[in-house]
Parts: structure tokens; sequence; C-alpha cells
């Protein structure tokens, strides 16, 4: 049964216990089902169903109970349309989590290495939270607002036992995490070791270095596989947005006296912030370069798979 539900499109004159065994039988074979009906009869298999639709102008109330959701204008279109919302959602979710989780790994293995090494912090832990908390909502955040990307619907459907955080997504983590690290703690030391900057200076600059490379790396977050030019370095202005008023907001910090006096910051000069975005452009370079070669990769193991 399994292997018949599995190849088959159709099946005509079906009673009500065959179409529960049809349900059962692909759920077997670890797919997610969606059922649709409006009879009564159509009840035990949309119960079973890991997504029961009822129709709603058509649907009687036994097959709306059993259901999870409804379809009020009774169009399976609107099924398709949902499909595609929760892709989207799903994505950006995806996207927000691609992009917190190597920089809150930057933030504590820079902390690591300078309790291992014995040096004094380079970020100290109240500008780790200005950091936190500008970041998430300025920059984080505006991910949400990502369009959805091209070819979304032509994308097979996800394993069940699939994590969120792929293998790829995984490795992506650990490289960015890597590179902020070696960008604030590098820069922390040049400026200590081989300026001779007084110590609240270093740490503005390793501060603003976290601040700036995560801008960048938002970018790159756009779209997890695809570069920025397929879709599109406009179609979501609130990126932008959200880096400039970022910008703005770390300007504060760097400049305004109030804001060294309660993060123990300091004014940095042009020099130094050239330094900083160049990291910036470094990180963006490079996380490009990883995700267009695990694109290609992907996109061979594609082609392979549909020619078997």
């Amino acid at each position: 049964m399994e292997e018949i539900a599995e190849r088959t499109a159709v099946f005509a004159r079906v009673a009500p216990d065959q179409k529960l065994r049809l349900v059962k039988a692909l759920q077997a074979r670890d797919h997610v089902v969606a059922m649709t009906g409006d009879g009564v009869n159509d009840g035990p298999a949309l119960k079973q169903a890991n997504i029961g639709i009822a129709m709603g102008i058509t649907g009687t109330d036994v097959a709306k109970d059993a259901s999870d959701m409804v379809l009020t204008d009774d169009n399976f279109s609107s099924i398709e349309g949902a499909v595609e919302e929760g892709r989207s959602v799903f994505d950006n979710l995806t996207k927000f989590i691609v992009w917190t989780l190597p920089t809150n790994l930057g933030e504590g293995l820079v902390i690591l290495f300078a309790v291992v090494l014995g040096t004094q912090l380079p970020v100290q832990p109240v500008q780790l939270l200005w950091i936190n908390m500008t970041t998430a909502v300025l920059l984080g955040l505006t991910l949400a607002f990502e369009p959805k990307e091209p070819g979304i619907m032509d994308r097979p459907p996800r394993p069940t036992n699939e994590p969120i955080l792929t293998k790829d997504l995984v490795m992506r983590t650990l490289l960015v995490g890597t590179l902020l690290l070696i960008a604030a703690f590098g820069l922390y030391l040049y400026e200590r070791r081989i300026l001779g900057t007084d110590v609240a200076e270093a740490r503005t600059v390793s501060t603003t270095v976290f601040v700036v490379l995560e801008s960048f790396y938002l970018l790159s977050c756009r779209s997890l596989v695809r570069p920025m030019r397929q879709i599109g370095f406009f179609s979501n202005m609130w990126v932008y947005y959200g880096i400039a008023a970022m910008f703005f907001f770390q300007a504060l910090f760097i400049y305004l006296p109030i804001m060294n006096t309660l993060f123990g910051s300091a004014p940095l000069d042009a020099m130094q912030l050239l330094r900083i975005f160049g990291a910036g452009v470094v990180l963006l370079i490079i996380v490009t370069i990883e995700k267009t070669i695990r694109f290609s990769i992907n996109k061979r193991k594609e082609k392979a798979a549909a020619s078997n």
C-alpha cells in the first residue's frame, strides 16, 4: 500500500476507510500529508492527516470540526498561497537565527579568549549589553520584512527530520563567529600593543567592530544561498534603514560625552573607523564566497539526484 500510494497520482471511488489508509500510508513514508474534504465521510482522514483542510462553504460541520484549517472561499489556490507564505516566514525566521547565532558566538569567544590569555576584556559587560540591545532591534528584526525569494515554490519539501540549522548553516555560524573574534580581538590588541592607545579607546574599537561587522553580515543574511543581485539590492529597504539607524546610535555611543561616561567609550579617529569598516568589507567578501561555493555544490547535488 505504501509503494502504491507513493507512485500513484489519482485514486477514484475510494471509501472512507480507504482514504484513511492512504493518509497513513503516505505518513509511513515520512511525508507531511494535507487532506482536503467537505463531507462526513472525509472526517477520519481529515483527523489523521498532518493538516486537515475543510471547505468553508460546502463543507459539513463534521469535516470542519475534524480539520486544522477551513477554506472560507473553497478555493484550492488559497492552500498554495498559505504554503508560500509559510515558506517565506520560515525562511525569514531562519535568516534571523543564522544572523544572531554567530554574532553572539563571536562575543562569547572574545571574552573567553581574553580570560584564557589573561588579558583585559576587549569589551566590557555593559558594552556587550549595548550591542545586544541595539543590534537585535535595529538590525535583526529588519529581516522579518524580507520579501519572498524567487523560486520559493520550486523547492522540494523539507525533510521532516531536518533541523533548522543544517550542517551548512552550522559551518557558516562557526565561520562568522571566528571572523568576529579575529577582527574584534585583533584590532583591540593592535590598538593596545602596537599603537599604545588607552584601554577605553581600544574597547570602543572592539565594540564598534561588532556593530559594523554585524551590519555587513546582515546584508549577506538577506538570502541564505543566493547573492544579493538575485534577490534585489533594494527589495528590502528596511535593512538599510536599520543599518543607518544603528550607525547613528553607534556614533552617539562613540562621540557623545554622556555615552562615554555611561558605557566607558571614547572618541575614535578616522583611521580607526577605516580599519573597522575594512574588516566589515572583508567579512562580507568571505561570507559571499562561502555562500557561492556552497550554492554551486548544492546545485550540482540536486542535478545529480534529479538525473538518478
